[in-house]
């Protein structure tokens, strides 16, 4: 289970194999996850009895950091803390 921590922070790192990191606020890290989730013909097994890939969206961002699209091709996201840069 993921720190409760986590829930508060607002950004996010996504890395998905081959490209640049990308920074995202919490909303665009869920619709990001949620259209990798509509890639898949059948959602695994601990996605496919949320109600929606939106609920199955926030259950990722709730509780794991990582996702196999296919073997040997795993996407991630990470919570991080962002600073302005008069701080």
């Amino acid at each position: 289970m993921s720190n409760p921590l986590i829930r508060e922070m607002d950004n996010y790192v996504v890395l998905v194999p081959g490209e640049s990191e990308q920074f995202l606020n919490k909303e665009q890290t869920l619709v990001w996850l949620q259209s990798w989730l509509n890639n898949f013909d059948s959602l695994p097994l601990d996605l496919a009895c949320k109600s929606s890939i939106e609920a199955a969206s926030q259950h990722l961002l709730d509780t794991a950091c990582d996702l196999e699209i296919k073997p040997g091709f795993t996407i991630q996201w990470y919570a991080v803390r962002l600073e302005s840069p008069n701080q």
